[in-house]
């Protein structure tokens, strides 16, 4: 299903893509440690949930972005005049749509990185680690293989997984009824879904389209709305894209990393991110042929409740 003409970005692709409801899946080094680059925000984003819904944050408790606080690449905060006020769920918003790494540092800065660490090693992702905060150097002893990693790391399958629990709305609860590997889940309630549809909306609004999205939305997306929910990442040899895609035969989560990337343009048609939307097309087309439906993306993706929740497992 996924043939060379799809992937044929002169570097290094891993992938793994699931569809949830029939649990097809599909592989290439899906458990093969890669550079997040910004993909690891979503391991930020679902501390942030899991602390809002047990009342620990609340979306509209004030953040400052002090003077000299801001940090190049990604974002528009480093063209805010400082001091500013901006809530919790403002600062999260430009971590995800615009991968702004000064609200990135921000979300660090409220939620710390240990606590961060420790939320995925209690899921089970245990090759998905945040390091620092972003064009900041490290305030403590950095693990040997934080200078291979950069940012973060993981592996395409943990991020899949990630993502899942982010679209099935599973937050994370030690002691609680339903157990999967080392993670136990509530119900999913009332409450959880308030929190998650937050959360989804920002990954709906995802402002970097070119990898994913690229050839699956024939249409503007803007006033219709989208079926595509997304996180990328990008270094200048390095195109990541997350996503959960929902398909009129089911939603299905892609988890795509291309890295020693010859292609290190910033333009978009880039290499690497053309051949990201490629694979999405055929794993897609494959799954769904009859296309995309956005009407359904929303927390706990419109599957059945009594749906038993399986992760993605091995193909």
């Amino acid at each position: 299903m996924v043939d060379e003409q799809s992937s044929a970005n002169l570097g290094k692709t891993a992938l793994y893509a699931v569809q949830l409801n029939t649990h097809k899946a599909v592989g290439i080094d899906a458990d093969l440690p890669v550079q997040t680059a910004s993909v690891i925000k979503l391991a930020i984003l679902y501390e942030a949930m899991v602390e809002v819904r047990d009342g620990k944050a609340r979306w509209d408790e004030p953040i400052k972005l002090h003077p000299g606080e801001a940090v190049a690449g990604s974002g528009i905060l480093t063209f805010f005049d400082a001091p500013t006020t901006l809530t919790l769920k403002d600062v999260l918003t430009l971590m995800v749509i615009v991968s702004d790494n000064t609200a990135t540092n921000l979300a660090i800065d409220r939620f710390s990185i240990a606590p961060v660490n420790a939320r995925m090693e209690a899921l089970g992702l245990g090759n998905t680690h945040l390091y620092k905060k972003v064009m900041k150097p490290a305030t403590e002893p950095m693990p040997a293989d934080q200078p291979r990693f950069g940012l973060g790391k993981s592996t395409p399958r943990e991020m899949a997984t990630l993502m899942t629990y982010i679209g099935e709305c599973r937050l994370h609860e030690q002691g609680t009824a339903t157990t999967v590997g080392t993670a136990s889940f509530a119900p999913v309630d009332a409450a959880d879904r308030a929190v998650c549809a937050i959360a989804i909306n920002m990954l709906k609004n995802q402002f970097y389209r070119e990898t994913i999205p690229r050839y699956l939305e024939q249409e503007d997306t803007s006033e219709t709305g989208t079926a595509i929910a997304s996180k990328t990442g990008s270094l200048d040899a390095v195109r990541n894209d997350v996503a959960i895609v929902m398909g009129k035969t089911g939603p299905m989560v892609l988890s795509i990393f291309t890295y020693d990337n010859k292609d290190q343009g910033w333009t978009v048609d880039n290499e690497a991110e053309i051949t990201i939307a490629k694979l999405a097309r055929t794993i897609v087309t494959a799954w769904s042929p009859d296309g995309l439906d956005g009407r359904t993306l929303g927390p706990g993706l419109g599957l059945p409740q009594d749906l038993p929740f399986i992760p993605p497992v091995k193909p």
